[in-house]
């Protein structure tokens, strides 16, 4: 495993060369900022009048349209939602693609299911933080930075790596350590990632928690702070010390509790439906059900969110962070 740090990587490869930052969302407002104040020609391409392309315009970024970014730019980097990105590549972006250019990505997904297919005589890039874009810029203006990837599907030019280690290093990524992998990698990892632990897994847990003490008759606003609430501190002290720092910091209760009833919750048979998950992944399954949703305007998603806005959890939960302070 390779890990570039700032000694190991310079920004020479991006000299006298404009990155085109395609989005102004979340990580299209931190990497570009950072990108600029690392001292690299940005620009922004975005829909022209749109609330993004006011917001750029006052934070001092050059914004363009997308046609006219990817015009001027040697670097196109993706970063709108995967869902957009090939109806804004066929549209807006690949008949401005000239040959030696590069485009870019913070996840594989469209280069990978094969949604955009860049002509042979570009590179192929992806520089991925990994964590949020709110996270990227702080981390960034406090002096230091999040992990990344880097990969390379296309290496047109012959120094293609050389291109996205230096995007990551504009980021602030190298301050942290950038991991070299693949876009089939990180695109089947990323997914199974959100879907079976960090978002779909997760929620669930604490949802059939939440449940299970409010029918029992408890409290729901106990049950909330015991199956919610608390959840970021036992996280942290995971992201900072791993599990055996986690247990050593919790109660002797609590960890053997824990130590001898997970199990029980997580069983062969959840690892097994992971697993199934994981395999739907790989063969492009998901892919196939995401384009199809959207190309019927997302009716099960709006479904969903409405559903999930329902819950109980969701009303007691916005009672009490208010209570707390921790939401307006």
């Amino acid at each position: 495993m390779k890990i570039y740090y700032e000694k190991d990587v310079n920004l020479d490869a991006l000299r006298d060369k404009t990155v085109a930052v395609i989005g102004y969302g979340s990580q299209g407002l931190a990497q570009s900022r950072n990108m600029a104040d690392s001292g690299l020609n940005v620009v922004l391409g975005l829909r022209e009048g749109g609330n993004s392309w006011n917001m750029a315009k006052n934070d001092g970024m050059e914004v363009l349209t997308v046609e006219d970014a990817a015009e001027k730019a040697d670097i196109i980097h993706m970063l709108i939602p995967d869902e957009i990105q090939a109806k804004v590549y066929n549209d807006q972006i690949k008949n401005h693609l000239e040959e030696g250019n590069t485009i870019s990505f913070s996840h594989g997904y469209n280069i990978h299911f094969g949604y955009i297919k860049p002509p042979k005589n570009v590179n192929i890039t992806m520089i991925a933080p990994k964590g949020p874009g709110a996270m990227v810029r702080k981390t960034y203006l406090e002096g230091f930075g999040i992990p990344g990837l880097v990969a390379v599907e296309q290496d047109f030019s012959g120094n293609a790596f050389e291109i996205a280690l230096a995007m990551g290093k504009g980021c602030g990524l190298t301050r942290a350590g950038i991991l070299e992998t693949t876009f089939k990698e990180e695109t089947e990892t990323d997914l199974f990632g959100e879907q079976a632990v960090l978002c779909g897994g997760v929620t669930e847990l604490i949802k059939n928690g939440f449940e299970t003490l409010v029918e029992a008759g408890y409290q729901p606003e106990l049950a909330y702070f015991e199956t919610c609430h608390e959840l970021k501190l036992i996280i942290d002290l995971i992201y900072e010390k791993g599990f055996a720092g986690m247990w050593s910091n919790v109660s002797n209760t609590a960890e053997f509790g824990g130590l001898t009833k997970r199990e029980r919750i997580i069983t062969p048979e959840t690892k097994m439906e992971m697993k199934k998950i994981l395999n739907e992944i790989q063969r492009g399954k998901f892919a196939k059900e995401w384009a199809l949703e959207n190309q019927a305007g997302s009716p099960m998603l709006n479904r969903l969110r409405i559903l999930e806005g329902e819950l109980q959890i969701e009303e007691v939960g916005t009672k009490l962070r208010k209570l707390c302070g921790l939401q307006k």
